[in-house]
Order: structure tokens, then C-alpha cells, then sequence
């Protein structure tokens, strides 16, 4: 899950790119299906149980068709604007207001720290289990911090590097489904679970429930937003790119969501922390448990990296633009990395896996996202009146209508805690915006 740095134009003086075009139509592909398919898929079939039993591909299916409503959306924008830094961007060229161009960044950026906060849980859970046999709260901490020290070392993913990580990250998927295949080639898994819900619950309510968790397996396509710049003939090859990701994601997703239940049961998948290590496991295929365990540890790892090292440029960035603290902006004088952003991202992280569980992290990414998603599908007709002099991918306007609808219908999902936790950060949020502004209306006056 990432986003862009909350500035509108990246040029040189002379009004050219800053950055040379090289990331053709097959790595943009790669670039985003590693940043969608991610972690969230190696630990959240367990959570999804919960809600569908043992239906997990429904709310996957369901989770799939409204990303790619606002997938549409972010299609336009950033072809029409292939220069612009993302949604809090679009925020500031449609609605004009400083406001909520940074409620919209803060919210990517609040959805950034939540979501490594639960990457970590998951990472010090069964599948490091495998491995060492310590405390998740205390490995969790670690983990964090041991993100936090490569971050400031100027960690940055090169695409080479991205390719080998969406492979490892592919090949675990690959791994489930066909050890299931395998296994049920001999006669035996229960396919009867696969449309079984939970006693007492009406199908719409439990599929739309899980769509809630599910979404967070399919959100990260975002960050593509910050690589446009670099990208070859980006009207053409965005969309192409952007589209295909998310569906092949969301078939791998299905396959493993059948794979899991045909393979346990709910209460089994529930169990775990690492849900897919136990479908492996269980099918008795002869594939190490340390080997695929190392493959989620990688995944997860991968996805907190990237995840922190966003946030932190996130913040280092509003910090630059005086919407959050100037602090924020030190940056270590060899590295060049924003330490300062990165010590309060990590420390927040920290805090974070102290008071929320997985399921509580995941649902409130996917509520923080939901704004920011709501303001990019309103965006998209906003700025419709504003013509560019470059020809640009144009969604059919019943889509951002559908996504808008669809953001509010996941909104009004969300339970009462999740709000309240998501609140409560958008509340330190507009806080931090006050006294930021205040302190700098007050510096401008005594100079």
C-alpha cells in the first residue's frame, strides 16, 4: 500500500520531466501486481473465515470489481495529469482547498502506518513461528525497527529488484493452489465448503462484510501514481497495465480463497496466523514448511518496506510544503534520508501494534483508503471542466459514479470501533494541520 508525495509538478527549470522514461508497459505490469498482491493475502484468509466461512472467494470477487471501479477513476487522473503526485493532488486541483488536499494525504499517510503496524503482526506470527519461537508484540517491535534502519539507509526497490520480490511473492500463491490441485487429485478435499457461510447470516451481508477485509488485499495499486513520470507513453500503457495487475491479482486470489477452503474449515483457517502455511501443510505435499514460510516472510517484509518507505517520504514531503511540522524534513546529512520522518512513522508503527489486532489494522487502512478513494472518484468529474493540451485515458462516467457509490456503501460497513480508531487519527491529523499553519503564520509575522 503507498502513495505520492503531495506536490502537483516534478520539473526541471526548463519545464522538462526530471525524470528519464524507462519503465516500458511489461515493468509497469510487474511494478504494480507486486505492490497490489503484496502481503495482506498471507494473512488475512483466517480474518475472512470469519465473516463468509468457507465462501472466501465471494467478498474476493466482490473486493476485486470495486477496486477497479476507482482503478478506472485513477486511470484518468493520472494520465491527465501524468505529472501530478496523487490523489492528495487531485484533491488540491479539484476542490481548490489546502484542507483537504492534506485531510487526503494525511489519510494515505495515516493508511501507510496502520498498514505496516499490521504487516508486522503478521510477520511475527506462524510463518516466522516456523523458524524462531519468540513473542509476536516483542519480534513486531523488532521487525519495525529493523525496517526503520534499512529505510534509513535509503532503501529504495530498483525494478529489477521489484521483479525477483513480485516472483517469490507469486511463486507462495503458485505453491498453494497447486499443492490443493494435487492433493484433490487423489480424491480427497472437501469442495462442498466453498459455498458454505456462517449459521445465521444472510449471503449479501456476510459477502459484503468480507469485501470490507478483502479490499485490503487488492489496495497498493495507488503508488503506481508516483512512477508516471517514468513511464513510456503513459496514456497507452497506464491503464493497460493498471487493469491487467488487478485482474490477475484478483484470480490468483480467488484460486488460493477456494484452494484454502476446499483444503480447512473455517475454524481451522482461524486458528493460524499464517493461514496459508497451514493449507500447505495440510495437504501433505512434500514442500518444506520452512521454504514457504520464507516466501511469506518475504512478501511481508517487502510490503512494510515499501510501505514505511512511503510514509515516511509522504510526511518528509507535506513537511516541505508546511503541512506538517518542518521537522519532518531533516534529513541525515550522508544518506539523505528523512530521519526524523522516519523515526515518528516507525515509532507511531510501534505504538500502533500495541493497540489494534490484524483484523481491527486491516479494516482501518481500508477505511482511511476509502477516503482518499472517494476523493479521487469525485475528482474525476470535478475536473472534467478542465481541459489539458495532451490526449489522456477517459473513464466512462457511470464509473466514478459506481466508485463513489461503492466507497460510501464500504463506509457505511465499517464497525463502530474501526470508526472510532479511524477518527481518532484523522482528529491528530487536523490538529497537526492547525498548529502547523498557526506556527507558520506566526513565523511570517515576526519576519
Amino acid at each position: 500500500m503507498s502513495s505520492a508525495q503531495p506536490r502537483t509538478e516534478a520539473e526541471s527549470s526548463d519545464g522538462a520531466p526530471r525524470l528519464r522514461r524507462a519503465i516500458n508497459g511489461p515493468l509497469l505490469y510487474a511494478f504494480i501486481l507486486g505492490d497490489v498482491l503484496g502481503a495482506g493475502i498471507y494473512a488475512l484468509m483466517g480474518v475472512l473465515s470469519k465473516d463468509v466461512g468457507g465462501a472466501l472467494w465471494a467478498p474476493l470477487i466482490v473486493a476485486l470489481a470495486l477496486a477497479l471501479l476507482t482503478a478506472g477513476s485513477y486511470a484518468e487522473l493520472v494520465t491527465k495529469y501524468p505529472r501530478a503526485g496523487g490523489a492528495a493532488v487531485f484533491a488540491e486541483r479539484a476542490f481548490r482547498s489546502p484542507l483537504i488536499s492534506f485531510l487526503v494525504g494525511f489519510s494515505m499517510l495515516a493508511a501507510g502506518v496502520v498498514s505496516a503496524a499490521g504487516l508486522a503482526l503478521a510477520f511475527a506470527g506462524d510463518y516466522l513461528g516456523t523458524f524462531i519461537d519468540v513473542p509476536v508484540i516483542p519480534a513486531a517491535l523488532v521487525f519495525l525497527a529493523l525496517v526503520a534502519a534499512l529505510n534509513s539507509r535509503g532503501i529504495r526497490e530498483s525494478l529489477g529488484s521489484n521483479l525477483v520480490m513480485t516472483a517469490i511473492e507469486l511463486s507462495g500463491l503458485v505453491i498453494v493452489i497447486v499443492a490443493v490441485a494435487v492433493f484433490m487429485g487423489g480424491g480427497q478435499g472437501d469442495i462442498s465448503r466453498v459455498t458454505e457461510l456462517p449459521e445465521g447470516t444472510g449471503a449479501a451481508t456476510a459477502i459484503l462484510g468480507g469485501a470490507i477485509v478483502a479490499y485490503y488485499s487488492f489496495v497498493g495499486f495507488e503508488t503506481s501514481a508516483n512512477v508516471i513520470e517514468e513511464v513510456k507513453d503513459p496514456r497507452r500503457v497506464y491503464p493497460r497495465a493498471l487493469f491487467l495487475s488487478l485482474i490477475t491479482a484478483g484470480v490468483m486470489y480467488v484460486l488460493v480463497g477456494l484452494a484454502s477452503s476446499i483444503m480447512l474449515s473455517p475454524e481451522e483457517l482461524q486458528e493460524s496466523s499464517g493461514p496459508l502455511l497451514a493449507v500447505v501443510d495440510a495437504t501433505g505435499v512434500s514442500v518444506p514448511s520452512w521454504l514457504f514460510s520464507l516466501i511469506a516472510l518475504v512478501a511481508v517484509a517487502n510490503g512494510a518496506l515499501l510501505t514505511m518507505i512511503m510514509a515516511s517520504r509522504l510526511a518528509f514531503g507535506m513537511a516541505e510544503q508546511h503541512l506538517l511540522p518542518g521537522a519532518l524534513a531533516r534529513v541525515l546529512k550522508n544518506r539523505r534520508t528523512p530521519w526524523v520522518s522516519i523515526l515518528v512513522t516507525t515509532v507511531v508503527a510501534m505504538g500502533l501494534t500495541l493497540v489494534g489486532d490484524l483484523e481491527t489494522l486491516a479494516e482501518t487502512v481500508v477505511l482511511l483508503l476509502l477516503f482518499v478513494f472517494l476523493s479521487a472518484n469525485v475528482s474525476v468529474l470535478v475536473l472534467r471542466r478542465d481541459r489539458v493540451d495532451r490526449p489522456h485515458f477517459r473513464v466512462w462516467t457511470p464509473i466514478p459514479v459506481l466508485g463513489i457509490a461503492s466507497c460510501i456503501l464500504l463506509l457505511t460497513q465499517q464497525s463502530g470501533s474501526v470508526w472510532l480508531f479511524g477518527a481518532i487519527l484523522l482528529a491528530v491529523g487536523a490538529v497537526i494541520y492547525g498548529v502547523t499553519r498557526l506556527t507558520a503564520r506566526r513565523t511570517k509575522a515576526t519576519q
